[in-house]
């Protein structure tokens, strides 16, 4: 078996399984202020109705977020979050019972009452950084967490990033993210790695980050790649509208995939999707 094949393993949600081939995270944004879709999915009715329309496109996970972790962004308290956040899983969940939900949050109580309320996955931007307690929550619901880099915080992460080398940084911050999550009770199996493209990094960064993924790969743990209509892939194609840089996300998915990526949190479901099956029956050929 491949190093590849080894990270690209099954993901054990509950009784559930998810891979070895793409999986997707549609991004659900309850937020006013996220750098694509703000705004678009403050009430539940309309957030459970474009979850509805993400898992009918193909998505196996609802990544669900109440803060907005875009450049400059400023935090939300802690009962704004949550406010935000749980009824949405619940009116999901009474609709699509099946549905895995993710809860983006690095804030233990916010991740505690996602959980009590259906979510199944913790995907915390900090790596357990921003809340002391959030890895024993993590550990005490035996469920997946995604753990990312990110240099700085939100508000202040795109102001002067720089690395000696990015790829070896970001990954000796992951492997010792992840040897903290084990300390504290969190099974290997449920850890997932995440590089953070746009989360303290330059366009050039990102770019090394995607070339050199295989790298990462290494850490033994599956890959989760979010880059979704981010700046960079403006940059990089001229598109200056988020909304338009769907393609360049789609090829940007693809070549992750290639180098090992496994997990892609995307806001167009449909699109990725289709080119990762097609990345995928081409490997398999």
């Amino acid at each position: 078996m491949s190093r590849i094949e080894q990270t690209r393993r099954t993901l054990r949600v509950g009784s559930r399984e998810l891979g070895p081939g793409p999986v997707l995270l549609g991004i659900l944004n309850v937020t006013p202020d996220s750098f694509s879709d703000g705004g678009e999915s403050l009430d539940p009715e309309a957030a459970a109705a474009h979850a509805a329309q993400m898992l009918d496109e193909g998505a196996h996970v609802i990544d669900i977020g109440g803060e907005s972790t875009r450049p400059y962004a400023a935090p939300v308290g802690p009962e704004e979050e949550e406010r935000r956040v749980v009824p949405v899983i619940q009116r999901i969940l009474t609709s699509r019972p099946e549905a895995v939900v993710s809860v983006d949050t690095y804030r233990a109580s916010t991740a505690r009452a996602a959980l009590a309320a259906g979510a199944r996955i913790v995907n915390d931007v900090t790596a357990l950084r921003g809340d002391p307690e959030m890895a024993s929550v993590v550990a005490e619901a035996s469920c997946p967490v995604v753990l990312m880099h990110m240099q700085g915080e939100p508000k202040t992460m795109q102001e002067d990033p720089r690395y000696g080398d990015v790829v070896r940084e970001v990954g000796e911050s992951l492997y010792a993210r992840a040897e903290h999550a084990v300390s504290a009770g969190v099974a290997p199996e449920n850890i997932v790695l995440d590089p953070g493209l746009g989360f303290g990094k330059t366009t050039e960064h990102n770019l090394q980050l995607l070339s050199r993924l295989g790298e990462l790969t290494a850490l033994g743990y599956p890959l989760l790649v979010g880059a979704s209509r981010k700046g960079f892939i403006g940059r990089v194609t001229g598109t200056e509208s988020a909304g338009d840089r769907v393609a360049g996300t789609a090829a940007t998915s693809v070549l992750a995939y290639e180098r090992g990526a496994c997990l892609f949190r995307v806001h167009d479901v449909r699109e990725n999707r289709e080119a990762l099956e097609m990345a995928a029956a081409v490997e398999g050929a």
